[in-house]
């Protein structure tokens, strides 16, 4: 498995100069943000020079949003709204604009945020309306007495609360209805008669997006969206709205963000199982990311993950060629990574 460590590693770190907040304990809480652009077959050697550059100026562009926000006593919850939306409306990335097409040719959208403060959390699955879904999951966990919604229910309720809707083409890009086509043809030479199965990844790249933050109150949060898996049907759903599987905070342990194939981060239940391991086990960050990712690879999946404690120790993991991810460092300066270097 490859991973990558702490300290020059592929996140986004937000130290500040100026005053923070006090811990119980009365030492000083840090306060950061990770980001997360997806993982998969991301290589140097396959990326045009232009996209490369595109990628590179969106995730820069998300984590200086994350940053002001946390600069200026934002929380943490506003951090990766804000973060994730930006990534949401860049057709760069499966999330929002840049949607996979589902087998009938539509798109499907999931997302989920969660306060580490509270332990409350919101998600949406199967919606094709709405513009900016993790806007919309903010809204389930804030304004409705539940977790979870889907599809048209969903929608409904984004209806009632004001959110952006669009026509599902807004959703629709050229690169996306591509990466549709190849795997419907793939479907057909191989004869199968649905979308790859449990031994096989879909190989066209993911680009599920996240992030977690850490603000001066010392709490943190955690936000993730998605397109889904390319030619998916019967209504899947994968891992990043669910909570305890793509996305999951707590204060006294950790916040997660994950990416990859869901149907093994389910079943893992990656992000609560990194929780888990910090908080009942007493392992580091990084440990506890690499040996949840580790199950999920002896399952047959793959991805990543970006995760912060309570501490502001911080930690990015995955099993794939590479990972979209950014950082910044304590003086406003913006690192961005894509490869598997650190």
């Amino acid at each position: 498995m490859r991973w990558l460590v702490t300290g020059a590693a592929a996140l986004v770190f937000l130290s500040m100069s100026g005053p923070r907040a006090q811990t119980s304990g009365g030492s000083q809480a840090p306060v950061a943000l990770v980001l997360h652009g997806g993982a998969g077959a991301i290589r140097k050697d396959q990326m045009p020079p232009g996209k490369e550059a595109a990628y590179r100026e969106t995730l820069a562009e998300a984590a200086r949003a994350g940053w002001d926000i946390l600069q200026g006593g934002g929380s943490s919850l506003d951090a990766v709204e804000t973060a994730v939306r930006i990534l949401e409306d860049s057709p760069l990335f499966n999330a929002g604009k840049g949607a996979v097409f589902n087998h009938e040719g539509a798109h499907e959208l999931d997302a989920s945020i969660m306060d580490g403060a509270t332990l409350r959390a919101g998600a949406v699955a199967g919606v094709r309306r709405v513009k900016n879904p993790v806007v919309l999951a903010r809204r389930v966990m804030e304004r409705s007495p539940h977790v979870f919604l889907v599809a048209q229910g969903a929608e409904a309720f984004a209806r009632e609360q004001g959110v952006d809707l669009v026509l599902p083409s807004f959703f629709d890009t050229e690169e996306r209805w591509r990466d549709f086509q190849r795997a419907r043809a793939r479907e057909q030479e191989e004869g199968r008669g649905g979308p790859p199965g449990g031994t096989e990844p879909p190989p066209e790249k993911r680009g599920t997006v996240g992030a977690v933050a850490l603000d001066r109150c010392g709490h943190l949060a955690a936000a993730t969206s998605t397109g889904g898996m390319t030619n998916k049907r019967w209504g899947r759903v994968g891992d990043s709205p669910v909570i305890g599987a793509g996305t999951y905070a707590d204060d006294s342990a950790c916040a997660v963000s994950a990416t990859g194939w869901g149907e093994y981060f389910i079943r893992a239940a990656v992000a609560h199982d990194i929780r888990c391991r910090v908080a009942y086990r007493g392992e580091s960050l990084q440990s506890a990311a690499d040996a949840a990712l580790a199950v999920v690879e002896a399952l047959g999946g793959d991805g990543g993950v970006v995760a912060l404690d309570a501490r502001g120790n911080r930690a990015v993991s995955f099993n794939t060629p590479g990972m979209f991810r950014a950082w910044v460092e304590a003086d406003g300066t913006v690192t961005v990574r894509l490869y598997e270097d650190p």
